[in-house]
């Protein structure tokens, strides 16, 4: 059919003649011979059919045409693609996502979905696209890698490496498809010349069915046989198709002439061809209204096909006017998918709009000064926002996604030069924390063996706050260097625990002893005499501090004891100060045989605060005093003022008590 410049649907109705026929139109019998080198000129005329000059239209009905060519050759163009291989028919149904917007994650399972139909071809575009969009995560992904690790990394001998098993899970499926896709392209390329070569033979004897001297009866079920051949002699490649095609109608039209013989078989065949290209007008107009301007568009493709391929010519005074009709329907419809095409567009372009700003944000955090890692923190949290961001904002068009892509990626990679310059700063900091941290851990395992226990665990308890004191090292050491020294404090604790076990039998003595010794003590009676009844005491209790430590949970004996002393104490005719420090005396020491460190530590802080609180005290009662000497009634106040000051005798000699503690406590320290 020649009617379109391309597709030629035109002269399939007949409109190009050939002379012979147009004038022997009216006679009874026609000879046409045309050999094939003839017929070989003729189509190629047609493929190239020649434009009206100006002089034959005016600009407004070229430009027309021109127009109506844009949207039959769409048509065209599509019909080709998807008649070389049918399974392309099917990608219609399946909704192209943006796949920018996937993570590496989702890429894979939607890769994984697609790769497992086997319809090849219908998935290449979104396979492509997702391989596409893959890529420029992953590569983005290995870039940072790639700096951490060279931050990090201070040997210059050691290779980066990095594996990925989604990478791994990505290339397995792809694989599988490109296997798929080669197999499929390798079947499609040998059905698709046995099609062309078998379509050519059935041009070659349309040729032959031009032949005055058989029955025409017999040539045209000779006709229809070859027609339905040609339905179903499958594809072949597109770059064939209007050649081909052209050909075939070529001959065709030539036979519709020739059955001028038999006007009446003619004449019914170019009614019901009418009738049928009058359906597909009928629902092409239908089409025009389509809400879906991509399922509109893709039907009228189909009924392009079926114009072209499935219905012959109609009579000359209707082929103009309905293919005319049919053709300017197709304009709209193709007017309204260029509409569709233009606001997609148009949002492609917001889309880089707003690229373009995120890209500017992170440019922007580049060269933002920021001098702690906390900061840095909240820096690449906004880094990784606006990332995702990026990837969120949809397509850009297709011309600059490259140029964009490319702008992200330069802007990503200085904000992390700058923060890594941040960080290569304190990578001294760091390794200065990693030889301390290791000369714990050689002192740890030092100790780990000692037996000499009272010695040794305060020092592997102080090593412990040593540990925690130090700040941060390099993170390829943390874990091991960690594990080492925790194994070595574990070792001496465990061991520590062991003894202590041992020990028991001991402690259970020394409770026997003590809870005798308690019977002993509470029948000691006073003399009288200050000296003797005090040295008693005190033997007493150097006495009970020779028995040793008791078990833990029978340490409620050591209460009783100190009841009985404060009986005693209280008979005796000591002072309020040498009577306290008698008692902490005793107390402190039991803390010190324990081992203890924590509740000596806690006793000294809270005699700081204690002598702190006093000495505040006193400081308000002088100023009270200082309040009442400069009123005008002095005189009248003395009683208040005596009183306070012996309130402020009271504080000094509670202070002193207090100050002497804390010296014992300190003398007891720096002894150990």
């Amino acid at each position: 059919m020649l009617e379109e410049k391309n597709d030629n649907l035109q002269e399939a109705d007949g409109k190009l003649e050939i002379e012979s026929a147009n004038s022997t139109e009216n006679n009874e019998t026609v000879s046409v011979e045309i050999n094939e080198s003839e017929s070989e000129t003729i189509v190629s005329e047609s493929e190239n059919t020649i434009a009206p000059s100006n002089e034959e239209l005016s600009d407004k009905e070229t430009v027309a045409e021109t127009q109506n060519q844009t949207a039959l050759d769409a048509i065209t163009n599509s019909n080709a693609e998807e008649s070389e291989d049918e399974t392309l028919k099917e990608r219609h149904d399946l909704p192209m996502h943006d796949y920018n917007t996937f993570s590496l994650d989702e890429l894979v399972a939607e890769l994984k979905k697609l790769v497992s139909s086997d319809k090849v071809m219908s998935v290449k575009e979104h396979i492509e696209e997702i391989k596409k969009s893959f890529l420029l995560q992953y590569n983005h992904l290995i870039e940072e890698k790639r700096e951490e690790f060279n931050a990090e990394n201070q040997d210059p001998n050691e290779e980066f490496q990095y594996h990925s098993p989604l990478k791994t899970k990505f290339d397995e499926y792809y694989n599988i498809f490109r296997d798929h896709r080669n197999a499929h392209f390798k079947s499609l390329q040998t059905n698709l010349k046995s099609n062309l070569e078998n379509r050519l033979a059935i041009v070659e004897e349309l040729k032959e069915l031009i032949n005055p001297q058989e029955n025409i009866k017999d040539t045209l079920k000779h006709f229809n046989e070859l027609r339905e051949r040609w339905k179903n002699a499958g594809s072949i490649p597109k770059d064939k198709y209007n050649h081909v095609w052209n050909n075939y109608h070529f001959h065709v039209e030539n036979f519709y002439d020739y059955l001028h013989l038999d006007r009446e078989a003619r004449d019914l065949d170019f009614k019901h061809n009418l009738e049928q290209k009058q359906k597909i007008v009928a629902r092409v107009e239908e089409l025009v209204n389509e809400a879906d301007v991509s399922k509109a568009f893709r039907e009228l493709q189909d009924l392009h096909k079926i114009w072209k391929e499935d219905i012959g010519p109609v009579s000359k005074e209707h082929r103009d006017e309905i293919w005319n009709k049919f053709s300017e329907l197709t304009k709209k419809i193709h007017d309204k998918r260029e509409v569709l095409f233009e606001n997609i567009r148009g949002s492609e372009l917001e889309n880089l709009e707003v690229k373009k700003n995120i890209i500017s944000q992170i440019e922007a955090l580049a060269t933002e000064k920021v001098n702690t890692h906390s900061l840095w923190l909240q820096q690449i949290e906004k880094v990784e926002a606006l990332r995702s961001a990026f990837f969120a904002a949809g397509k850009v068009p297709s011309d600059v996604n490259e140029a964009t892509w490319s702008a992200f990626k330069t802007a990503v990679r200085n904000f992390n030069t700058f923060k890594n310059s941040f960080y290569k700063d304190i990578k001294k900091d760091q390794n200065d924390n990693l030889n301390k941290k290791m000369a714990l851990v050689a002192k740890a395992k030092e100790l780990q063996e000692s037996t000499d226990y009272e010695a040794t665990t305060p020092i592997m308890k102080k090593i412990q706050e040593e540990w925690k004191q130090i700040g941060h090292v390099p993170r390829k050491y943390s874990d091991k260097i960690w594990k080492d020294f925790k194994d070595a404090c574990n070792s001496y604790f465990d061991k520590l625990k062991e003894h202590k076990n041992e020990e028991n039998g001991d402690e259970v003595a020394a409770f026997d002893n003590k809870k005798a010794y308690l019977e002993t003590i509470r029948e000691f009676q006073l003399t009288g005499d200050h000296k003797t009844d005090l040295d008693a005491i005190k033997l007493h209790i150097e006495t009970w501090k020779g028995f040793g430590k008791v078990p833990f949970p029978r340490r409620h004996i050591e209460g009783k004891f100190n009841k009985i002393l404060d009986a005693l104490f209280e008979k005796l005719s000591l002072s309020k100060k040498e009577t306290e420090m008698i008692r902490f005396s005793n107390r402190i020491d039991n803390l010190s045989e324990s081992n203890d460190t924590r509740k000596l530590d806690n006793e000294k802080i809270f005699l700081m605060r204690k002598i702190e609180e006093v000495q505040n005290e006193i400081f308000q009662l002088e100023n009270n005093i200082q309040f009442f000497t400069n009123t005008k009634n002095a005189k009248k106040e003395n009683s208040i003022v005596l009183e306070v000051r012996k309130n402020i005798a009271l504080h000094k000699e509670s202070l002193d008590v207090w100050k002497e503690k804390l010296h014992q406590l300190r003398n007891l320290d720096s002894n150990n």
